[in-house]
């Protein structure tokens, strides 16, 4: 029989899910790809892969965030990843004590480093600093170039092997070595390989938690066969650049997120984590949400329309400051007063519904 502790646990996690997943477009992707993660991992994705952190990093360990996805026409990388792995690293630091490192296309290095201060984080590219100074986080550009890839990747886990890996919206080739946008335009030589230092990593048995909502970006191709039956341009038939592979990535991950856009993914996440360490302040308060946007737009960061105003999948800062600032009260509450419903935990478990 399911214990009084698990059944918030869950239900805490159900809501997060459902929040990460409004669908203010209406289309229904979010929904789609919910379903399929949700098959793949068979309890709720944003308490599972944060209950995976709490149980893993520990004080001084490296954490790898993998993020930064170019766009075209104006060939300038977006908001969407860039900002939660920014607001991530700021969590990991006051939740673990950890070591986070962004690795992103050489585009996002400066907007991350101008970021940085805005979550109070010291920053450096020289990870040996890193190490030893507290309050620190480190960011490196990570090659476009596929045959350097290995090579980087190699000396990055000499220099610093992580105990956990977090891609955000980073782009993932699909099986044929391609890598795609939203709609199928191939995007190959804009985006940091990073997918491939992401496989080595998974080789290696490190945590790996992989963040998306689409179907390109890295991991996603742990629910490949639904993604292809459900979701436009994953097909060969479908594919818009001429390769026949279409957009899905063939990378693979342990621990699936799928949201509406990454970012509200990676604040689920975020949220989680702040439940299971009883302790609000590892997630980001509204005000710093709308700063982070506003400085990462001003550093050449663009919305998926292409907008330099703060917007996240075309969301601007209103919706995602609300998005957020739900899942804080939800959480919070939780946390703080769900003792006064004491009395309903046990006679709600013993009617059965919940197993």
């Amino acid at each position: 029989m399911m214990e009084r502790a698990e059944l918030e646990k869950r239900n805490v996690g159900e809501n997060l899910d459902s929040l990460m997943n409004l669908d203010p477009r209406g289309y229904g992707v979010c929904r789609i790809l919910y379903a399929g993660s949700r098959a793949y991992m068979g309890e709720p994705l944003a308490m599972n892969a944060a209950e995976s952190l709490c149980n893993t990093v520990k004080e001084d360990d490296f954490v790898y965030i993998l993020t930064g996805f170019v766009l075209l026409p104006h060939k300038q990388p977006e908001m969407d990843g860039m900002v939660s792995a920014i607001l991530l690293a700021r969590s990991l630091v006051l939740a673990f004590g950890a070591k986070p490192v962004i690795l992103c296309p050489g585009d996002c290095v400066e907007p991350v480093k101008k970021c940085a201060g805005v979550v109070g984080l010291h920053i450096y590219e020289d990870l040996k600093v890193v190490r030893e100074l507290p309050y620190s986080m480190g960011v490196a550009a990570f090659t476009k170039n596929s045959k350097r890839a290995e090579i980087d990747g190699e000396w990055l886990m000499k220099e610093a092997m992580p105990t956990a890996v977090i891609s955000v919206e980073a782009p993932g080739a699909n099986h044929l070595g391609v890598y795609h946008n939203a709609a199928g335009r191939d995007v190959t030589a804009l985006e940091a390989k990073s997918d491939i230092l992401w496989d080595m990593l998974r080789a290696a048995g490190v945590l790996n938690i992989a963040i998306g909502d689409l179907g390109n970006e890295i991991g996603m191709g742990a629910i490949a066969s639904h993604i292809t039956q459900y979701v436009p341009f994953t097909g060969p038939e479908e594919c818009t650049c001429g390769c026949k592979g279409g957009i899905l990535s063939a990378s693979s991950t342990d621990h699936i997120i799928t949201a509406t856009c990454s970012d509200w993914g990676c604040y689920a996440m975020m949220a989680a984590i702040a439940y299971l360490k009883r302790d609000m302040e590892i997630l980001h308060r509204e005000e710093m949400e709308a700063e982070v946007m506003r400085v990462a737009s001003r550093s050449g960061l663009v919305d998926m329309t292409g907008s330099l105003l703060p917007g996240i999948d075309g969301f601007n800062t209103r919706m995602n400051t609300g998005i957020l600032s739900l899942m804080r009260q939800c959480t919070a509450y939780a946390v703080r007063y769900s003792g006064n419903s004491e009395h309903w935990f046990a006679p709600v478990i013993a009617k059965g519904f919940f197993r």
